[in-house]
């Protein structure tokens, strides 16, 4: 197995896709789509099917820079193979937005060992070939049988109007063995035109992928959304199709999205971004090299080798400070010695075959305009100093994006290694903070993240050190210059404790002395005529906001936010009470239980040539297969044995707390009577095995419910049980662990005491809006969270976790946890066991503890009436 991890944000994004995908296998690719939780999704759309291509799966994952699309994309493989297309080997066409990526991506996928290779390698034990879309002559008919047999290229490869002349559209007779056995009248391919053998099907790469319909996997999707490039999905007869993304189009049918929060908190990029604007490039430039200097020191305090790395953007030719001119003043007046620069652009590459993570590389500077390679992830890059005129947002992104990456994946222990750094000049970068701001904005970063992972950069001391470190002083106030008479600004006199107006010679000067409120911003926006003034004004009122909640907020001074969680006495032992500890406590066997799969489960009827499945949520029919699948119909003896059908199932289902020995026996059990008792034959087995092994596992899965469900009973709620609400497993709201997936957008109410900065996954109007609101309101409530779904404080359930929607500290010390419901669920099984278990919490606390479920309904309390009475 590889030892690569995943992260928490990665793995939960390929389940959804699992979930999608085998889903959608039964119902449809749209109402799949439409029944899917999409978590962090905001808004979610209806499916917009491909137009020519209704039936195929269509989907995004959402992952801003930094997020390891490429590493997901390899683990998307064996999902679609498994969950749609359900082939063992399948084809897929890999396609990038460039040729830089394509060749990473390429060797990355071909070497052993990097996290790319081994996601397939394991997915296949080792059966996948790679190959440059330039080289699909090399691809035999043998390949396709045995082998995974990824293809990567260039959107630009397919995507043509005109097809004359692409070799992948052109007849090759090296690929003749792959049409020998196809039919001329096979419909969706391209033919011989002219010619003695006009009308014959072409020998072409793009026929081979229609017969073939492969997995298409789109990385930066959103430059994908032609109507050409959904022709070229419909002239390779796509099969299935998944994006990755950081910004995806309007019309993307996004079933996952990260934040940039979930990134940091995961450990994989720096964040907050220092910025700090210069009155000149020379200084930019000067305090760029002190701050390396500054981090270099402390990286030698780092247990890891860490080597901070300054990348410096110049201007193109012909302008003031080409890289030519920026590289003599690090050498003459900074006294850089040249060994220690690097020049990348389009014909000095300086760091062609450099390894900057070697201990002895000297490269501490790398000097580019815009041609370091896109996907470049040498996570020593800390300081990003631009002497360029903002005119190429792509190139800002890209290089910005190169010192965001966290060394190592890992927080580092010395926190000024966990940022990361910008130094630009005032003449080149005039809108330092929108440009910045809109470039985090473009690279996938939530509006509320670029605004609040921005922050000005302390002033260096002498000694190159910061004076002054993220917290524990407020933030310095916001100087803002308008061409504007004071008098136009009509502000309250509580505005005009927050924002100080001075008359100026060209206008007014305002000065932000702490948070100010929206109606503030909204009455000093509406007074200013331009509207790129006005716009700037509101930008950098909402930066100072966000600096100002950041620092001022519970988790920013340090404050101690901790929970008790549940936990029983097991033989002697104290378990924390979850999923996982009630089967473990019951000693369960597989084997205890029936393998038999009854014809509700998994019915076979007879359908002409070939058979047909009922499933007991929804009835399958073969749909539309590779041609190279078309021949294995039911009644062909496919050459699988009984033995072998048994091994495959049990390696499908393998699972973490059945020993293989018992799961054989299970799987051959089931196999056995389906064969005998109900007189399926073998190959028709073999043909839906697929689905199969879905039911089979679903089985194992409600055999496992009911084995963990009656201990939970008897642990937590029986006569004998011992049962404790324990700080020995206590559940920490850490400053850095908060990473939810979007964010409160802060209208129409300003909330004053949430632990966090920002509010996660809280929309603007409903009912548990309306509950935040009481929490944040009521004078005896210290501070609260709004809790995240399988990211927060959680109380066990027989089959897994409640995470309520709040918790709050209160001023006396108790914690008060509240879960809301809608009047329609307030009363169903599943928020029955969820009060049950909140009750146990409360009274297992020692009176630390308050739980109440909150719920609007006719003749009962309004909900700040409902807290307030469990408080009291």
């Amino acid at each position: 197995m590889s030892a690569f991890s995943l992260k928490n944000y990665q793995r939960q994004s390929l389940d959804v896709l699992r979930a999608y995908l085998a889903r959608a296998r039964i119902v449809g690719a749209g109402p799949a789509f439409d029944q899917t939780e999409k978590p962090g999704v905001r808004t979610p759309r209806p499916y917009q099917p491909l137009a020519g291509l209704e039936t195929v799966p269509y989907v995004c994952l959402r992952l801003p820079t930094g997020g390891g699309k490429t590493l997901l994309s390899a683990h998307a493989v064996e999902i679609a193979a498994d969950e749609w297309l359900e082939r063992a080997f399948p084809l897929v066409l890999w396609l990038t937005p460039t040729n830089t990526i394509r060749a990473q991506t390429l060797e990355t996928l071909k070497k052993p060992g990097h996290a790319n290779y081994e996601a397939l390698n394991d997915a296949f034990g080792g059966r996948f070939r790679v190959f440059d879309i330039a080289d699909f002559a090399l691809l035999t008919p043998a390949d396709l049988k045995t082998y995974a047999c990824i293809f990567v290229g260039t959107t630009q490869t397919l995507r043509v109007s005109n097809t004359e002349g692409r070799k992948v559209y052109a007849h090759n007779e090296n690929l003749e063995p792959h049409f020998s056995a196809v039919p001329d009248t096979t419909p969706g391919l391209e033919r011989i035109e002219e010619g003695e053998d006009k009308g014959k099907i072409k020998f072409s790469f793009r026929n081979l992928l229609a017969l073939n319909r492969p997995l298409v996997l789109v990385d930066e999707a959103h430059n994908n959304k032609s109507k050409l490039s959904v022709e070229v999905l419909q002239r390779i007869n796509a099969g299935c199709v998944v994006e990755f993304t950081a910004t995806p189009a309007a019309d993307s049918n996004i079933l996952h999205n990260v934040s940039a929060t979930e990134l940091k908190a995961e450990e994989m990029i720096k964040l907050p971004i220092r910025l700090t604007e210069h009155k000149s490039w020379e200084d930019a430039v000067a305090n760029a090299i002190r701050e390396r200097k500054r981090l270099h020191a402390l990286a030698e305090k780092d247990a890891d080798h860490i080597r901070p790395i300054v990348l410096f953007q110049a201007e193109d030719k012909g302008q003031d400070v080409t890289k030519d001119i920026l590289v003599a003043h690090l050498v003459e007046q900074e006294n850089i010695p040249r060994e220690k620069i690097a020049v990348v652009t389009g014909d000095q590459r300086e760091l062609d075959k450099v390894d900057l993570f070697a201990r002895n590389c000297p490269v501490d500077y790398v000097v580019t305009v815009e041609a370091l390679k896109e996907g470049w992830d040498c996570s020593f890059a800390y300081v990003f100093c631009s002497v360029a005129k903002v005119e190429s947002r792509t190139s800002v992104e890209q290089l910005l994006g190169r010192v965001l990456r966290m060394p190592y994946a890992k927080r580092r222990g010395e926190t000024e290694l966990n940022r990361a750094y910008a130094h630009v000049s005032r003449a080149s970068w005039p809108n330092a903070v929108n440009e910045l701001h809109d470039r985090l904005v473009d690279m996938g970063f939530e509006q509320a993240e670029a605004e609040s992972f921005i922050e000005p950069q302390p002033p260096l001391d002498l000694a190159g050190g910061a004076t002054g470190g993220l917290f524990g002083a407020p933030p310095p106030s916001t100087v803002l210059e308008v061409n504007e008479s004071p008098a136009v600004f009509d502000l309250t006199p509580e505005d005009r404790e927050a924002v100080k107006v001075e008359e100026t010679e060209t206008g007014a000067r305002l000065v932000l002395l702490r948070a100010i409120s929206d109606e503030t911003r909204d009455r000093i926006t509406a007074a200013i005529r331009s509207p790129e003034a006005r716009a700037t004004v509101d930008r950098e009122t909402r930066r100072h906001n966000s600096q100002w909640r950041a620092r001022m907020t519970p988790a920013a001074r340090g404050e101690i936010f901790r929970l008790p969680q549940l936990a029983f006495i097991f033989q002697g032992e104290k378990e924390l009470a979850e999923p996982e500890s009630f089967l473990d406590a019951s000693s369960w066997t597989l084997t205890d239980y029936s393998s038999a799969v009854s014809p509700q489960e998994f019915n076979l009827t007879e359908s002409g040539a070939q058979w047909e499945v009922d499933l007991r949520d929804g009835h399958l029919t073969h749909k539309t297969v590779a041609f190279a699948e078309q021949q294995n119909l039911d009644f062909v003896d496919t050459g699988w044995t009984q033995g072998q059908l048994v091994q495959w199932l049990e390696k499908k289902l393998r699972q973490p707390d059945v020993v293989q020995p018992v799961m054989l026996e299970f799987v051959r059990r089931a196999v056995a009577d389906l064969m005998e008792r109900r007189a399926t034959p073998l190959p028709v087995l073999a043909r839906w095995k697929y689905i199969l092994a879905r039911i089979l596992g679903q089985k194992i899965a409600t055999h496992r419910d009911a084995a963990g469900r009656s201990n939970y009973q008897r642990l937590l709620f029986g006569t004998q049980a011992a049962v404790e609400a324990t700080f020995d497993y206590a559940f920490d709201f850490t400053p850095e662990g908060y990473a939810p997936h979007w964010t409160y957008e802060g209208r129409p109410y300003l909330f004053q005491k949430h632990f966090y900065p920002l509010v996660g996954e809280l929309k603007n109007k409903g009912e548990e809006f309306e509950c935040a609101k009481a929490l944040d309101m009521h004078p005896k409530v210290r501070h609260w969270v709004r809790n995240l779904d399988r990211r927060g404080f959680w109380l066990p359930l027989a089959r897994n976790r409640f995470y309520p929607d709040f918790v709050a500290q209160l001023d006396d010390g108790r914690l008060l946890v509240v879960e809301h419901k809608g009047e329609v669920y307030a009363t169903n099984d599943d928020s029955k066991e969820k009060s049950s278990v909140g009750d146990l919490w409360q009274a297992k606390s020692g009176g630390k503890g308050l739980f109440l479920m909150t719920v609007i309904e006719a003749g009962r309390p309004g909900l700040y009436e409902q807290i307030d009475a469990v408080i009291a």
